[in-house]
C-alpha cells in the first residue's frame, strides 16, 4: 500500500468511525482508536516503513497541539485556587499505583526489582493525549467550570507522566547494568542512582516552566512587535515551531518538554489575550486533522494477540493499579472543596492509559530483558482496557457528576 493512500485510509476511516462511534453515544476518540486497531490488524504487512518511522513524530505533533490549546485556555486566577490540588494530583496518584505494581511485580510475579520498578512506572502514566481533549471539551461546554475540575485534571496529568518517566528511565539504567556489579547506582555512578533520580523530578518539572515562561515571553515581545505585519495563521505556524522546538530542547536536556508547551501557552493567554483566542482558533482548526491521526496511530500500535497473552494475571495487575491510583486521587483532593460526585469524577478521569505504554511498552523487549514479551503484553492490555473504560466514564458521567455552569 502506497503513503498516499494510507494516509487517506487514516483520514477518512478514522473520521468516518470517529462520527459513527459519536451517533451511538460513544466517544468519538474511542471509533478512532477501534478503527486503528482493525486496519492496524488487516494491513500490518503492508504498512509503508515510513508511516511507522514517522509515526513517534506525527504523535508527538498532534500532542503538542492539544496541549498548546490547553495552556492557552489556563489562567492564572484558576490556577492559583487550584494549585495545592493539581500539585498533588501531579504526584500522589501515580506514586500510589506505581509502588503497589512494584510490589506485586516483585513478590507476587518474582520479577527482579529493577524490572519491577520500570514495568509498574511505565504502566502507571496516564495519557494527556486522551485525557486533555476531553477536558478542553468540557472547559467550551462549561461543565465542571465553577471549581475548575477540568482545568485541575488537566495540570495533574501532565506533570504525572513526567515523574512516570522519570522513574521508568532511572529503573530500566538499572536493568541494564552489567549483573556482575555489586552495587548498581555505584556501577552507574551518581546520575543512575535514586537521588539523583529524586532530585530530577522537580529540576525537570521547574525546567519545564521556565523553559515555557521564557518561550511564551519571547513569543509575546515578537507577536507585538511584528502585530501588524503577520496574521493570525503565521503566528500559528511560529507558536508550533517553537513548541517542537522546546520539545527537542527538553528531550536532550531532560526538562518536563510538555510543561513546557503548555506554560508558553499560558503565557500568551495571561500576556496578550487577543492574539491567544485568535491563536486558540486556528488550533481547533489544525486539531481536527491532528486528533483523527493520533488516535488511529495508537490503535495501529495495539496488537490484539499479544494482549492477549497477558490473560487474566495482566488484568488482575492494571485492576490492582487503577484502585491504588483511584485511592490516590481521593487522598489527592481531600481539602479541594469538591463534593464526592466531583471526585468520583477526578478518579474516573485519571484512569486512561495510551501513549507512553504505546511509546515504552516495548523497550524492555528492544533492550533484551527476559521478561521483555510479557511487559509488552501488560501495556497493550493496558490500553485495551483502560482507555475505553476511561473515555466512557468520563463521556458518561462528566454531565451527571459535575455542574454546567
Amino acid at each position: 500500500m502506497t503513503l498516499n493512500l494510507t494516509v487517506i485510509l487514516i483520514l477518512l476511516g478514522g473520521w468516518l468511525s470517529g462520527r459513527l462511534f459519536k451517533l451511538i453515544r460513544l466517544p468519538s476518540i474511542m471509533g478512532m482508536v477501534v478503527f486503528g486497531v482493525i486496519a492496524g490488524s488487516l494491513l500490518k504487512d503492508s504498512i509503508p516503513p515510513i508511516l511507522t518511522e514517522s509515526a513517534p513524530f506525527l504523535k508527538s505533533m498532534a500532542l503538542i497541539i492539544i496541549l498548546l490549546r490547553a495552556g492557552l485556555g489556563i489562567r492564572f486566577s484558576t490556577l492559583k485556587k487550584i494549585g495545592r490540588t493539581a500539585l498533588l494530583l501531579s504526584v500522589i496518584p501515580c506514586l500510589a499505583e506505581g509502588s503497589v505494581l512494584f510490589v506485586i511485580l516483585r513478590f507476587i510475579f518474582g520479577y527482579g526489582w529493577e524490572v519491577a520498578g520500570l514495568t509498574a512506572f511505565m504502566l502507571s502514566a496516564v495519557s494527556p493525549a486522551v485525557i486533555v481533549p476531553s477536558m478542553l471539551r468540557m472547559k467550551e461546554e462549561k461543565i465542571g467550570e465553577k471549581k475548575d475540575v477540568p482545568t485541575l485534571i488537566l495540570a495533574g496529568a501532565s506533570v504525572d507522566d513526567v515523574i512516570a518517566i522519570t522513574l521508568f528511565s532511572m529503573f530500566l539504567s538499572f536493568a541494564l547494568i552489567p549483573s556482575g556489579a555489586e552495587n548498581p547506582a555505584a556501577a552507574g555512578g551518581f546520575f543512575n542512582s535514586p537521588a539523583w533520580t529524586i532530585t530530577s523530578i522537580p529540576l525537570s518539572i521547574a525546567g519545564g516552566i521556565l523553559a515555557g515562561l521564557l518561550a511564551g515571553f519571547l513569543l509575546v515581545r515578537f507577536f507585538r512587535w511584528r502585530k501588524d505585519s503577520i496574521n493570525s495563521a503565521e503566528r500559528t505556524m511560529i507558536l508550533i515551531v517553537m513548541a517542537v522546538m522546546l520539545v527537542q530542547v527538553g528531550d536532550l536536556i531532560h526538562i518536563a518538554a510538555l510543561l513546557a508547551v503548555m506554560t508558553a501557552g499560558f503565557v500568551l493567554l495571561e500576556k496578550s489575550e487577543s492574539i491567544a483566542n485568535e491563536t486558540a482558533g486556528k488550533l481547533a482548526s489544525i486539531w481536527v486533522a491532528a486528533e483523527i491521526t493520533l488516535f488511529v496511530l495508537i490503535g495501529m500500535a495495539v496488537d490484539i494477540p499479544t494482549a492477549m497473552d497477558a490473560g487474566l494475571k495482566g488484568l488482575l495487575l492494571i485492576a490492582a493499579g487503577l484502585t491504588a491510583r483511584s485511592a490516590g486521587v481521593l487522598l489527592s483532593t481531600i481539602g479541594s472543596g469538591l463534593n464526592r460526585k466531583e471526585k468520583l469524577f477526578c478518579v474516573i478521569a485519571y484512569w486512561p492509559k495510551a501513549t507512553v505504554q504505546a511509546a515504552l511498552g516495548a523497550v524492555a523487549l528492544e533492550r533484551g530483558l527476559p521478561e521483555g514479551g510479557e511487559i509488552l503484553s501488560f501495556a497493550v492490555l493496558a490500553i485495551i482496557v483502560t482507555a475505553p473504560l476511561g473515555l466512557i466514564g468520563i463521556n458518561l458521567t462528566g454531565k451527571r457528576l459535575l455542574t454546567s455552569d
